[in-house]
């Protein structure tokens, strides 16, 4: 099992090439599929108090600003946030961003009116705490919303399968049943070539893999109803086919949930 301070000490040895790929457009699959889709299943936030938890460099925390929510954002590794408070200087929003652990938020009950986590939840090994801290945090009413990845299609065994001339066709998928804990994966971000894979650094991030009914199991122990389900596919050109976005037209690469605490 990977305790939580490893998990913080491989999110901030990550977060400086992440910071720098992610702004140059290195992560399609967040601005070309996960982000458009989560913002299109958010009700409106004008107006409201929000915590991102997980919020990196903070690149969706000013998106959620810029729809007229007063935004904070935490994250568990510092870099992160000095990134996100440099461009906060730069170009103000009127977002706070802290470093915190979201397994043990530290706000007082009722802080906010929602929480979003994009793409952070399955990354902590104790998500059931980070679940029940976002519940603690909400006002009654209140909702969180959130991306993981899919359970079912993102498995410790994974493999995809492609038809001539690198279109993905399928999904080979294995070991759902299987635990993760302890097991640290290298990866780069899909739009890195492979020939520059070896001048580029991979990141290195603990892996938690928990099927989809443990998940619901983690959400109703919290408190939490669920109000809506999103499973988001690329839809643009059909020439994406052989990169990330085109993998998303056979099988979801995320599962997005709206979770709502109940009114008094």
């Amino acid at each position: 099992m990977i305790d939580k301070e490893t998990v913080a000490r491989l999110w901030e040895a990550n977060a400086q090439a992440w910071t720098t790929q992610a702004r140059a457009g290195a992560d399609v699959f967040r601005d070309q599929v996960n982000t458009p889709a989560f913002l299109e299943l958010l009700p409106s936030v004008q107006g409201l108090a929000g915590l991102d938890i997980g919020c990196g460099e903070g690149a969706n925390t000013r998106l959620l600003a810029a729809l007229g929510a007063r935004m904070l954002g935490i994250d568990v590794a510092p870099t992160f946030i000095s990134h996100a408070q440099a461009l906060e200087r730069a170009s103000p929003l009127g977002i706070r961003f802290v470093a915190g652990d979201a397994m043990g938020l530290p706000f007082d009950p009722g802080s906010f009116d929602f929480c979003t986590a994009f793409m952070s939840l399955m990354d902590m090994p104790d998500p059931g705490s980070a679940l029940r801290e976002s519940w603690r945090v909400l006002r009654p009413g209140g909702f969180l919303q959130c991306s993981i990845l899919h359970p079912c299609f993102m498995t410790p065994h994974r493999k995809v399968v492609r038809a001539r001339g690198g279109r993905a066709r399928a999904i080979e998928i294995g070991n759902y049943f299987g635990s993760t804990e302890g097991r640290i994966d290298e990866w780069w971000f899909s739009s890195v070539a492979r020939d520059q894979r070896s001048r580029t650094p991979p990141f290195r991030t603990a892996i938690f893999h928990r099927t989809l009914s443990s998940w619901f199991e983690l959400i109703a122990a919290a408190g939490f109803c669920l109000e809506a389900l999103c499973e988001p596919a690329f839809t643009g050109p059909a020439q994406a086919g052989t990169s990330v976005l085109g993998e998303t037209r056979v099988a979801p690469i995320s599962l997005q949930m709206r979770l709502r605490k109940a009114e008094g």
